[in-house]
This record gives structure tokens, sequence and C-alpha cells, in this order.
């Protein structure tokens, strides 16, 4: 409408979690023949305040990188994007994480790559409770608004599952939002308890999970029972694959929201890309149907490539021009 004001975008959204440098075999051949490969930059968390970054909103990310090229570069990457990085540490001795796309076809034809991740060892694997303590991770988080993060963080390593836990106590004390996608990878939690990535879920204010991860995970699918799993939930996004999400409100109906058809290049990086549609929304005051269809298109833009990310993201409703605010 003309001369209406545009919504303010409200505090700083945290992104908690490991990023990874991504090799991928430059020619779209198997990993046997491949001979060059290409450089970018993953990991859930950090995808998503890389998108949120390129939408305008005040971000932030705490994490750990090694000493070495690589943290450099993600660095960088981060850096341009706008996002603030005064909490990410420096680990002296472990490296940063890594993983390698091998590229696959799925049977209806889609591409399915493989991941081989070498991320054991990784400078954020150290995550510790130590870390909150550490004053610019104390000055980030006190300016939050959000605190988002995955239940890849909690499934790193013993010491970074103790430090989801201390992180949710003080995100609760303070009052501030905290987002949870639980990003169920069955690796991380091989020949362990999943107890840390239940009780980050059973934290957060707003949950985010694929209808196959809470059946793996809880057992169910059913929206009622879900509920009954996380009454602190203030909202549960069910991300219904292509179908697209049930929205679960406490003394609200659910409500479901399509997602959009495209024509799918990589499933990879589309769920971090909605996670930061839906919050880059929110932090504009959208409604929160609105703000699933905005994730649905960052999503969709996602989908359509090879990288774990959008290459153009959509303009958040609301900007200037319907433009997005960084290059």
């Amino acid at each position: 409408m003309p001369g209406s004001k545009v919504p303010a975008l409200r505090g700083t959204v945290v992104c908690v979690g490991e990023a990874l440098v991504v090799l991928t075999p430059t020619e779209d051949v198997p990993l046997a023949d491949a001979e060059t490969f290409t450089r970018t930059v993953g990991g859930a968390e950090l995808n998503v305040a890389l998108t949120l970054g390129r939408l305008g909103v005040d971000v932030a990310w705490v994490s750990r990188l090694g000493d070495d090229g690589f943290a450099d570069h993600v660095r960088d990457l981060a850096t341009t994007a706008g996002i603030d990085v005064s909490a990410v540490a420096t680990d002296p001795v472990r490296p940063t994480g890594l993983y390698v796309k091998a590229p696959g076809t799925a049977a209806d034809g889609s591409r399915r790559s493989r991941m081989h991740y070498y991320r054991s060892e990784s400078a954020a694997a150290a995550l510790s409770t130590a870390d909150l303590d550490d004053p610019a991770v104390t000055a980030v988080l006190a300016r939050a608004s959000v605190v988002h993060v995955s239940g890849i963080t909690a499934g790193l390593s013993a010491s970074a599952a103790q430090f989801c836990a201390t992180l949710t106590e003080r995100v609760h004390a303070s009052g501030t939002t905290l987002s949870v996608d639980l990003n169920h990878r069955p690796v991380l939690w091989r020949d362990r308890d999943d107890a840390p990535l239940r009780a980050l879920a059973a934290a957060a204010d707003e949950l985010l999970l694929g209808a196959d991860e809470a059946r793996a995970v809880f057992g169910t699918d059913d929206p009622a029972r879900l509920r009954g799993l996380f009454p602190r939930a203030r909202r549960i996004l069910l991300k219904q694959e292509e179908h697209g999400v049930l929205v679960l409100e406490p003394g609200a109906p659910d409500r479901h929201v399509p997602a959009l058809t495209v024509d799918v290049v990589e499933p990879v990086g589309a769920g971090d890309a909605f996670a930061a549609g839906y919050l880059a929304a929110r932090q504009r005051d959208l409604p929160v149907d609105a703000a699933v269809a905005f994730g649905h298109r960052c999503a969709a833009a996602a989908l359509v490539v090879r990288a774990d990310r959008p290459l153009d993201v959509p303009a958040l409703p609301g900007t200037p021009a319907d433009g997005p605010s960084r290059p």
C-alpha cells in the first residue's frame, strides 16, 4: 500500500552450529572418477544464517572453526553475507569440518547425493559449556530475539550435547525464543542414546521437523500425539515433504500450508532455506501461515540448484522494491 510503513525487523537471530567445507566433483561423475572438486560451504545452522543475512535480517553465528584456510574462507563468506562472526572461536588444534558430496540419482530421477562427513574431531565437535561463558558468546546471546539450533549440533559429541542442554537453559531464562530444527541424522546417533536430541526438541518454542523424522525419533507423526509430546512448543511445523507443512498451535485448529511445485535438482539444503525464510518472515511480524508460505518459497529456490543454499533468494515481503537486501 502506498505510504505504508515497512514493519521493523525485531532483534537478532542467533544461529548456533557447525560449518563445514563442502567438496563436490566439478564434473557430475562418481567420486572414483572425479579429478577436480568445487569448494563450497555447508552446515545446517550456517546455511540458515547465510540465507537470513541475504534477506536483510540481523543475524549472528556461534560456532568453532579450525585455525586453517578453510576457516578463513568460511569467515569471509559469512561476513560478506552480513553475519556477525564475533562469537565464532578459533580452535588451534582441531580442523574445520568437511564433507564430500558423491553425486547420485534416485529411482524417480531426482538428484540424491550421498554425503561423506569428516567431522568427528572437528573444531565444532569440541563445543562445550565453556564456550557459553566466552564474553563474545554472552554478548551475542544477550541481544538475541531468537536462537536457532538443530539436532545436528547436539549430535556432534557428548560435550556438544551438554552445550545444547545448557544453551537451552540460558535461552529459557532470558525469555528468548528457541527455534529448533530436529534435523535427525541417524549416523550421528549410531550406538549412542538420542536423549539429547529428544531433550532439545522438547525445549523448543518453535519446533520444525519432518513427518519422517517424527516417526523415526518419536514413533509418530500424528498431530495430536505430537502436541502431547511437546507441551512447551508455541508452534510445531510438521513438514510433509512435497505436500507442505502442517501448522500445530495450542488452542488453534491444525492448518495445512501447501508447498510449491518445482522440478527438483537436489533436496540438500531445502530444509535450511525453509527455516531461514520462515524465521525472516516472523522477524518481519508476518502472520504464521504467511511466514510458512515464504519459507516454502525459499525452500523452492534451494531445490532447483545443486548448491546447499538458494542462489537467488525471494524478496522478503515488505522489503523495498521487493528485492533481496544483500548480494
